[in-house]
């Protein structure tokens, strides 16, 4: 226990005593860009190849896409039990003009304005402080650790860890992946995101005259009205909660509740949400359109069977014969085990390093974390942030940065220390 202190002690002198270099390390960060579309990561993946490799770490570069290429960097530990550190390095684009602030970084105060400081390189800059922490103090982890920094997780594609994952030429037993899950004043860890179904509709109606409607039939007019007969249909569907801890929908509804009302939290998780995504018709504005097209994006927990809801759109559309469902995506949520080794571990460390509550819960929406979970490998979520990720002015403090680090930095020693209890029965 002692050598322990020691060890977490010095990681922890060298994070308190370099605030200044963490800052400027994520602002380094921030400055590259790498908006995806079209998601140009080249420069800053070779940039924290060298950062890894001139700390001593093992790197590997893969690409599938030359234009945006992903690295892992490893950092051996006392025993092989591995975790992952895991961050995307793109970002959604931004319109500069909008800006009071530079995208690619600004310093103003204790604050650091710039696309990607909340969503995610803040929590990457953090990521990398705790390597230099652990090689320049020449501290072991109690456990192998593992940096992995993919390329283009903001556009859904899969030219990141996904393959890498499939083929079983990474294999991390647990991972914490940099999503900033908390907001100025509350903060969480997210142990499982929904799934979600993408349906498409179709409805043919009759042409006319703009002049002269009631001649035609007004697809547009019909197909929203079948849109809203699904919303209807489908916030009635009795969601089923098997094998998800109540505790966890609780804190879910909680942490949602502080900036919503409480009933539209409760609905994120126990009735389906339905977004109408695009609705297309008609040519011109002087003729009735005769076709119509919807998208809807709808979203549900992990331990709904996408297909029920697939059926229940079908039952919508049944009284309608010229609505036609003409494609279906979807993919299932995920979940972690908040008994598992990652999730009490994170936990015990954010409960500590952090000056607010912190509740576990569901993502609304599903990223990276999906894919380490349905490759079988436990994943949480978690970074502090400021809760203006993708938005115009986009910013992370000091103060966030320093915590992300000290949680990132106690969390090898926590998680260990669960690991032990496990092993102990």
């Amino acid at each position: 226990m002692d050598d322990e202190r020691g060890a977490v002690g010095s990681v922890r002198t060298y994070l308190a005593d370099n605030t200044r270099e963490l800052l400027e390390t994520t602002r380094r960060i921030v400055a590259a860009d790498t908006r995806n579309p079209p998601g140009n990561t080249r420069e800053l993946i070779e940039r924290l190849t060298d950062e890894f490799e001139s700390l001593g770490l093992d790197c590997e570069r893969f690409a599938v896409d030359p234009m945006k290429p992903n690295v892992v960097a490893t950092l051996p530990g006392a025993s092989d039990f591995t975790l992952m550190y895991n961050g995307h390095v793109d970002t959604v684009p931004f319109d500069a003009a909008e800006w009071d602030y530079d995208p690619l970084g600004d310093v103003v105060g204790d604050r650091l304005y710039g696309r990607g400081t909340t969503d995610m390189k803040g929590a990457i800059g953090a990521m990398v402080q705790v390597a230099r922490a652990y090689a320049r103090t020449d501290t072991v982890p109690p456990v192998t650790l593992q940096f992995a920094f993919v390329s283009d997780e903001e556009v859904g594609g899969d030219v990141g860890l996904t393959a890498r994952l499939k083929s079983d030429r990474l294999d991390p037993d647990a991972c914490v992946i940099g999503e900033a899950t908390g907001r100025r004043d509350v903060n969480s860890i997210a142990v499982g995101d929904r799934g979600y179904i993408w349906p498409s509709i179709e409805y043919e109606g009759r042409a006319a005259h703009g002049s002269r409607p009631m001649l035609g039939e007004n697809a547009i007019d019909r197909l929203y009205e079948v849109v809203e007969t699904c919303r209807r249909r489908l916030h009635g569907f009795d969601v089923p909660t098997e094998g998800i801890d109540d505790a966890i929908l609780a804190e879910s509804v909680e942490y949602y509740s502080h900036y919503l009302n409480e009933n539209a939290a409760v609905d994120l998780f126990h009735s389906p949400t339905v977004n109408l995504g695009t609705l297309a018709g008609g040519d011109a504005v002087n003729t009735v359109p005769p076709s119509a097209t919807a998208q809807l994006d709808i979203r549900v927990l992990p331990s709904v069977d996408p297909e029920a809801i697939v059926s229940r759109i079908r039952d919508c559309l049944d009284d309608r014969a010229a609505a036609t469902l003409t494609n279906v995506r979807w993919t299932e949520g995920s979940y972690t085990d908040p008994e598992s080794p990652i999730v009490r571990a994170t936990t015990a460390v954010a409960d500590d390093v952090l000056p607010t509550p912190v509740y576990r819960r569901f993502a609304t929406g599903s990223g990276d974390a999906q894919v380490f979970r349905e490759a079988g490998v436990p994943t949480v979520e978690f970074a502090t942030g400021t809760g203006t990720a993708h938005a115009i002015d986009e910013y992370t403090t000091v103060d966030k940065l320093r915590q992300n680090a000290f949680a990132y930095a106690r969390l090898p020693f926590e998680l260990e220390r669960e690991l032990e209890r496990r092993r102990d029965g």
